[in-house]
């Protein structure tokens, strides 16, 4: 078996044990409801991401059509775990999440994954090629699985295992990749991404993430 491919079945063996968590942990709230979702969100989240989650500044992402197993795992992440460290560093998002009930998360989750992200475009041509590339194919040398292999052709994600990317605001995608490179110090909820990002450049990471904000 090649490189690639043990690299692959590790991501999908970790990805479904993360999904099949969320979902247990799932069962035990309330049906989630979206009117609840959007009451929180019209108070807590409105500043930053939009009344309906699609954010006017690239330096929040759109949450509108996110897999709602997604957006409940992130805003989970941002609190403190056992260790007294969370999983994504962020002293205005664990400030937010922090008071966050389990119920109310699922809740804002139904609500966002119910609205259409507003579509994004890429904007450097020069680099379209590469990102499509990196997208489309991966960087085989550098043991990089092609992004569209858990997020999709056209990045719409797999529900409880995979994210969204398709539309996302390119200079957010870029600082996220980053951050994965940085493990514990900024974000430390994804092993496999942390090993991707570790591999790429950061012209590559540019490259990718705006051919990413072009996605439909």
């Amino acid at each position: 078996m090649n490189r690639m491919c043990k690299i692959w079945m590790m991501f999908q063996v970790m990805a479904g044990l993360s999904g099949g968590a969320v979902l247990a942990h799932a069962a035990d709230l309330a049906k989630p409801d979206a009117s609840r979702g959007q009451q929180v969100v019209s108070t807590v989240c409105v500043a930053c991401h939009g009344a309906d989650g699609n954010s006017a500044s690239e330096l929040y992402p759109k949450l509108a059509g996110q897999q709602a197993e997604y957006i409940a795992k992130q805003l989970k992440d941002f609190k403190p775990q056992a260790s007294g460290q969370a999983a994504r560093v962020n002293p205005i998002m664990a400030g937010m999440a922090g008071g966050l009930t389990d119920q109310q998360i699922a809740d804002i989750a139904a609500y966002l994954s119910s609205q259409t992200m507003k579509p994004g475009a890429a904007h450097n041509a020069d680099t379209v090629a590469l990102g499509q590339k990196i997208y489309r194919g991966g960087i085989a040398e550098k043991g990089v699985p092609a992004c569209a292999g858990c997020h999709g052709p056209a990045g719409q994600g797999i529900p409880a295992q995979y994210p969204r990317l398709s539309g996302q605001w390119a200079a957010y995608t870029a600082n996220q990749l980053g951050a994965f490179t940085q493990g514990a110090g900024a974000r430390n909820n994804s092993e496999p991404m942390h090993a991707i990002a570790s591999r790429l450049s950061d012209n590559e990471i540019k490259a990718v993430a705006d051919y990413i904000s072009g996605l439909h």
